[in-house]
């Protein structure tokens, strides 16, 4: 398993308010952010209709100072007023694309070329999916860099997406409704696989 370096903290000395990250330029911003030291750590977002559900996963990514967003299928990207809304402008500090298919995402992360030069490592693919083979997410090992699939509101991840996984691992579920909101699961996760990889500590923010 790759070890980050206790000295690589994934962090950034850039820090702005609510309205800050509202009013700040976009391209200002990706000039500021260029040399950041990101956490290879990637979300995909298959058909996530909820614009509020897209912008709540901006907000997160930036909090774990992740890669990257792949912005899947049916999801609405910016500048969708809603995820602008939601989002309090950190889409504007997370760097995203859009592919037609989780499959293309995955892909994507899969090519030598995109390889991080941080780790020279493919990406894990992990869905986080309720499913016959999947596991409790607190079993799960994981390593960097990787990347969490998160599906639609309803129908959940794919299954040609989820034959293209290298894990799945899902939160349980002791109540009466089957399954949490996708922003809940995306948090629980990627906050407990942080941990996990020993990053969590607020010396490191």
């Amino acid at each position: 398993m790759f070890q980050v370096p206790r000295y690589m903290l994934y962090n950034t000395s850039m820090k702005l308010n609510a309205k800050e990250l509202r009013d700040i330029d976009e391209n200002d911003a990706n000039i500021k952010l260029k040399e950041l030291n990101r956490r290879p750590l990637y979300f995909i977002l298959e058909d996530i209709y909820d614009t509020y559900n897209v912008g709540g996963i901006f907000r997160l990514a930036d909090a774990l100072n992740a890669a990257k967003i792949y912005i899947c299928g049916q999801t609405e990207i910016p500048p969708n007023h809603k995820i602008i809304k939601a989002s309090i402008g950190t889409y504007k500090v997370v760097p995203w694309e859009y592919k037609s298919t989780s499959i293309e995402a995955i892909e994507d992360l899969k090519n030598p070329k995109n390889v991080s030069s941080s780790t020279f490592q493919v990406p894990k693919i992990i869905a986080v999916e309720q499913d016959k083979t999947s596991i409790d997410y607190t079993k799960a090992s994981y390593s960097y860099p990787l990347a969490l699939i998160l599906g639609n509101e309803t129908t959940g991840v794919k299954k040609e997406t989820l034959d293209a996984c290298d894990q799945i691992i899902e939160i349980p579920m002791w109540g009466v409704n089957k399954s949490l909101n996708v922003i809940v699961s995306a948090a629980i996760t990627a906050y407990w696989l942080i941990n996990y990889l020993g990053g969590s500590s607020l010396r490191d923010r």
